[in-house]
C-alpha cells in the first residue's frame, strides 16, 4: 500500500472587533511569525451588525497525530505502527502498584 500525501485542514484564528489598532497589529505579527511557509493564510472581515463583526485568519495546517489517527480509522485505514518507547513506557507503567484509597 503506498503512503499517501498528509492531509491538511483549515483551522482559523478569530480576532473580536473590539480589540485596539496597536493589538491587532501584534497579533496579526505574532501569528504570521508562528505559521509554516507553506500554509496559504487568508484575513478576512466575517460577521454582521447582530452578532458583531471579527477578523478571521484561515490558514491550512497539517492533522495533528490524534486527529490523523481518528482520520484513517473512519476512511477504513490501517492504524499507525505502534510507538515502541511509548509502548515499553506503558508497560512499565502497568507494572506500578496501584492501591486505591476510599474517600468518605
Amino acid at each position: 500500500m503506498t503512503q499517501s500525501a498528509p492531509r491538511r485542514v483549515k483551522d482559523y484564528i478569530e480576532i473580536s472587533e473590539y480589540t485596539g489598532l496597536d493589538d491587532v497589529i501584534r497579533f496579526l505579527e505574532i501569528i504570521r511569525d508562528s505559521l509554516p511557509a507553506d500554509c496559504e493564510p487568508e484575513v478576512r472581515i466575517r460577521g454582521d451588525d447582530v452578532f458583531g463583526h471579527r477578523l478571521t485568519i484561515s490558514f491550512l495546517r497539517e492533522l495533528s497525530t490524534e486527529e490523523a489517527a481518528l482520520d484513517a480509522k473512519y476512511r477504513g485505514e490501517p492504524p499507525p505502527p505502534p510507538n515502541a518507547a511509548i509502548d515499553d513506557l506503558r508497560a512499565k507503567l502497568d507494572q506500578v502498584p496501584f492501591k486505591r484509597t476510599v474517600r468518605g
